[in-house]
């Protein structure tokens, strides 16, 4: 019996492909990010792809024969065209626990990174800035004691509120179906409308996906209803934020300051972000840890084992394939 053969995008741990290797044919793109133009002419050849690095658009899909499982190298699946995928039958899985941890330490990161001024001094430090050193110099803020709004209370939402609990913040939250009051309670969470939540926090963090109805979720008028006191912290999507308003806003000094970790036209950022001292920037790092990679690359692999042995995967994202069926 022939084996059913898997695509891997991108050079991902071998650690956590080793379930793939012992069950399927399974050939590793090892030249960084695959292209369009590269996965075109073979897709038709695949039973499954583990898409890490590559948008997967309609025309993609059409053109993949055999194709019947997309398992997605992260929480968000805003580069597969969904619609195309089911129409075709094909099933989107994605693997949302495996980088709640990890990108929950890089938001509070940011957040102590900018409010404490660590980046701004290193920097300045490393330049050879004498004048640094002395008391009511550096002045930053404490997190203890500020109200944090997080927007989107899935799991890395959560995940945030019990770390900033630990710092003594206030945790508000915005999410588009309120939390059973038990969740509440267990967080020490309490729920506000979104333009609330926007004119009453100290720190703003987003933890939603991008969808049609996140993209610019934060515009103009949103950073409008902040405090200009408050700080915005994104490790979501950098489309949920329109980017420009953000640049207008910090360099109007209505604003504290920004800590990113997305952007609008990735991996182009902003000229303007570079230039602030009061923007914590990082490129994307939200999963970079090696134990997080290999464990989100084992959870991809066991999602495409699972389906092929006829066990639905870990997480469905169009779920209604099985209800049809």
């Amino acid at each position: 019996m022939n084996k059913k053969k898997i695509l891997v995008t991108y050079p991902l741990p071998e650690e956590g492909l080793q379930c793939l290797e012992n069950d399927f044919e399974v050939t590793i793109h090892r030249e960084g990010s695959m292209s369009r133009e590269s996965l075109l002419p073979i897709i038709a050849d695949y039973d499954g792809i583990l898409a890490a690095g590559i948008r997967i658009d309609a025309g993609l899909i059409r053109a993949a024969d055999r194709l019947r499982i997309i398992s997605v190298y992260g929480a968000g699946f805003d580069g597969i065209d969904i619609q195309a995928a089911t129409k075709k039958g094909i099933v989107v899985a994605n693997i949302p626990d495996a980088v709640t941890d990890a990108t929950a330490e890089v938001a509070m990161g940011l957040m102590l990174s900018v409010m404490r001024r660590i980046s701004e001094c290193d920097r300045a430090l490393r330049n050879g800035d004498a004048s640094r050193w002395g008391m009511m110099k550096n002045m930053g803020h404490v997190l203890y004691g500020k109200e944090l709004g997080i927007i989107g209370m899935g799991r890395i939402g959560r995940a945030v509120a019990k770390r900033a609990s630990a710092f003594d913040m206030r945790i508000s939250y915005y999410n588009r179906k309120r939390l059973d009051p038990v969740i509440e309670m267990e967080l020490g969470a309490v729920y506000k409308r979104l333009d609330h939540l926007l004119k009453s926090s100290d720190v703003i963090t987003i933890h939603t996906p991008l969808t049609k109805e996140t993209h610019h979720l934060i515009g103009q008028r949103e950073l409008s209803l902040m405090k200009p006191t408050a700080y915005l912290i994104n490790t979501s999507r950098g489309p949920v934020v329109e980017e420009k308003a953000l640049v207008a806003k910090l360099q109007q000094g209505k604003l504290a300051g920004a800590g990113l970790d997305v952007y609008e036209r990735e991996p182009v950022i902003s000229p303007e972000l570079l230039k602030m001292d009061h923007v914590v920037l990082t490129p994307h790092i939200g999963t970079d840890t090696t134990e997080t990679r290999i464990h989100m690359a084992w959870e991809c692999a066991r999602n495409i084992q699972n389906f092929f042995n006829g066990r639905p995967p870990f997480h469905v994202v169009n779920s209604e394939i099985y209800q049809s069926e």
